[in-house]
């Protein structure tokens, strides 16, 4: 199990495909991902790599959290979060993961904060078709009617749905299709809507229901010539035995080789 990265949500925008079909597509860019820490069996229980992304004003962070960059030698971070991994798919402490980690064709799950809308009614939280239009009805078309029994049990049972708080909920859309990335700018497209607003932060880590790909980089695609550090990994006990393989690496010569079908993002305005 690969670790996932953390991307900011552009936007939407269509993508031509060569037989000039467009798919509508959502824009995210990865920008200074970096690891920030592990977790291990050995010392927390489990394992997991803790991302980083975003710059973040040195007054803006506690001092725990300074000492806990400064440690990992990495600039303070807007937003920190843990993907779970496997034995072998730990990554080196600093490493940059770049928009490689994902290869065209290859399915994702995505992880996001719906958009706010506040406080809605029924019809429009829940979908209810509301009362009747036309006789019979006073001034309520769109209330949720009944809402209990009788006497007995004579309460609102939890759990039924009213008006209330809308969106503003954490919501993963699974098997989105990765339609096209571009290492240089840090742009993948997937297929489809994904949830969040524009600017927001989302999570996209490998579809749950879905095959990984063989030409995936294998434990994640960094940039440049990042190497895992065997020396930090063996301290915290990383590997339990096993042995860890070599991080792919996905460098300039190699964007051009049939193993790395990377295309050019081609959004509407750039046609």
């Amino acid at each position: 199990m690969r670790t996932g990265l953390i991307a900011q949500k552009i936007g939407m925008s269509a993508y031509f495909l060569g037989n000039g079909r467009h798919v509508p597509v959502t824009v995210l860019k990865v920008d200074n991902c970096q690891v920030v820490s592990h977790r291990t069996e050995q010392n927390d229980g489990y394992m997991a790599v803790q991302l980083g992304v975003g710059e973040a004003k040195v007054k803006n962070v506690s001092k725990p959290m300074r000492g806990h960059f400064a440690k990992s030698k990495v600039e303070p971070k807007r937003q920190v979060v843990e993907f779970r991994v496997s034995d072998g798919a730990m990554v080196g402490v600093g490493t940059e993961i770049t928009a490689a980690h994902f290869v065209v064709g290859q399915f994702v799950d995505v992880v996001g904060v719906t958009q706010g809308k506040g406080f809605a009614g029924a019809m429009k939280r829940h979908g209810f078709h509301g009362l009747r239009a036309s006789h019979g009805v006073s001034i309520s078309h769109r209330s949720h009617g009944s809402t209990g029994q009788c006497q007995d049990p004579g309460k609102v049972f939890k759990g039924k749905k009213m008006a209330g708080h809308m969106g503003n909920t954490q919501v993963t859309a699974q098997s989105l299709e990765v339609i096209s990335t571009d290492i240089d700018r840090g742009i993948i497209l997937v297929k489809g809507s994904v949830p969040g607003s524009k600017g927001g932060y989302i999570l996209v880590k490998d579809a749950l229901k879905k095959v990984l790909p063989d030409n995936a980089p294998r434990p994640a695609g960094v940039r440049g010539n990042a190497k895992i550090d065997d020396e930090e990994l063996s301290k915290h006990d990383v590997t339990s035995g096993a042995e860890l393989s070599p991080v792919e690496v996905l460098s300039e010569q190699d964007e051009s080789t049939e193993d790395n079908p990377v295309s050019t993002a081609k959004t509407k305005g750039e046609e």
